[in-house]
């Protein structure tokens, strides 16, 4: 019999009295996560394990705190690069064995690189936990360093480059956005790297990359799912408890300095429509105001009756879409707004209505309605992810990785419920400055002309 998951029960609760503030989240916050067991190996692997035995099946993502943040000039782009390499051979498993022998035993995965983190991600029946763990354990320990499949990978690489960047109209303008918005914090490099950088990196850099930063003692390992911790833990120690500890990475030290200024950039490029970004410097993911800038991007850009939409789409109709990201990392980022014109969209226009609608949230705040709307669906967003076993080793690994400890998790629901009208308005005046943003435009431009064909080249 299906028997839906605490957190479904949980979020209809929430849903009912968003008004119960944070005892009615607590109590069920706290059973959640009772069963949930961790410790850190003799390597320095933080092993998080959350058993839930609806199904016999296991998700598991081991989190590495490397990203482009710790890359430096010359080197960029090197932790997506491994991203690819850690699924082309080690020492028992050779190129192409880590996915033929997962899908085999009816597993299968993936992998994300950002600015701060690299994370792997395997799904997979219970019984087949030993066997992956010896997977994770051989690319861990023994990967392979074939400058043919390097080469071969370095290819694959810059081809996602141009399919993503040079290619795509938002990801260009995105790409010099970032690199305007950041003069000194190496949040200003693009995770899939500079050009140059692709073209030039040594065997030498990419050996010394993967031993500083692919060390257990930079990594959280979670697994959630039909798992004995116990047994689990065992069997962790047994594998990846094997592999030597390395000196802890060089921190990032670097602090973006305050702007002092709007900065402003034009991208021309072939097109039929413009488009409108705006970037202004925002929050770390532990910062305490964190859940406040998400409500308040929620009010803002999400769906139909969001803010922005009725404004720039439904009102003005100067666009045809508006998006918007606050997601923080370990220093503070971006909160972003990106906004899709129709061909011949006047982008003055449209981004002085943009700058006036978030004045009003300044002057204003935004209403108890808005708020209320904004939590509910966040609390939704957040149960929702915790009913299966890839949502709930995701979200732990997040709260491990960027809060120092997975029970922040557990504490989500009642950081919304503290979230509060004033708190919204003061934090909107705090985070939209025009002196501390970056505005883009993307330009369109036409085809040059065909030259004429010579007479020569007519014969």
């Amino acid at each position: 019999m299906f028997r839906p998951p605490l957190s479904w029960f949980a979020c209809l609760a929430l849903l009912g009295a968003p008004q119960a503030g944070a005892q009615a989240v607590s109590e069920p916050s706290a059973k959640l996560g009772s069963a949930i067991q961790a410790r850190t190996l003799k390597n320095g692997l933080t092993v998080i394990i959350w058993p839930d035995h609806d199904i016999p099946n296991v998700a598991l993502a081991n989190w590495f705190r490397v990203g482009s943040r710790n890359e430096r000039p010359g080197i960029t782009g090197l932790s997506h690069f491994f991203e690819h390499m850690m699924f082309n051979g080690a020492k028992k498993y050779g190129p192409g064995e880590f996915d033929r022998v997962m899908e085999a035993n009816g597993g299968s995965n993936n992998a994300f690189t950002s600015e701060d983190v690299t994370v792997y991600l395997d799904w997979f029946p219970a019984s087949a936990l030993p066997l992956i763990l010896d997977l994770e354990q051989d690319r861990l320990q023994s990967l392979a360093f074939d400058p043919k499949v390097i080469e071969s990978e370095r290819g694959v690489v810059y081809s996602e480059r141009r399919s993503g960047v040079d290619n795509d109209n938002g990801g260009a303008l995105q790409e010099q956005m970032q690199a305007t918005a950041f003069v000194a914090h190496p949040y200003q490099i693009p995770v899939i790297g500079w050009p140059s950088d692709i073209e030039s990196w040594r065997m030498e850099d990419l050996q010394q990359y993967f031993k500083t930063y692919y060390a257990p003692n930079n990594a959280t390992l979670v697994l959630a799912g039909d798992l004995d911790p116990a047994r689990v833990f065992e069997q962790v120690e047994a594998t990846l408890g094997t592999i030597p500890s390395q000196p802890a990475p060089e921190p990032v030290r670097t602090k973006e300095p305050e702007q002092q200024g709007e900065r402003r950039i034009v991208v021309k490029k072939l097109a039929q429509s413009p488009l409108l970004q705006v970037a202004y410097h925002g929050l770390a993911a532990n910062d305490p105001d964190a859940e406040t800038l998400e409500l308040l991007g929620l009010i803002l850009t999400h769906g139909d009756s969001s803010r922005l939409h009725r404004k720039l789409v439904d009102e003005a109709r100067v666009a045809i879409r508006v998006r918007g990201t606050t997601a923080g990392g370990f220093d503070p980022s971006l909160t972003w707004f990106y906004v899709d014109l129709p061909p011949g969209g006047d982008l003055a226009k449209t981004e002085a209505l943009l700058t006036s609608e978030l004045a009003r949230v300044v002057k204003d705040g935004v209403s108890d309605a808005e708020l209320k709307k904004a939590r509910n669906v966040a609390l939704a967003s957040f149960w929702r992810k915790l009913e299966t076993n890839s949502g709930r080793a995701r979200e732990l690994g997040n709260a491990a990785t960027f809060r120092g400890d997975w029970k922040a998790l557990l504490d989500t629901p009642a950081r919304y419920e503290k979230v509060t009208r004033d708190g919204v308005k003061a934090l909107a005046a705090r985070i939209f400055n025009n002196d501390h943003r970056t505005v883009g435009w993307l330009v369109p431009t036409t085809a040059p002309a065909a030259a004429p064909a010579s007479k020569e080249a007519a014969r």
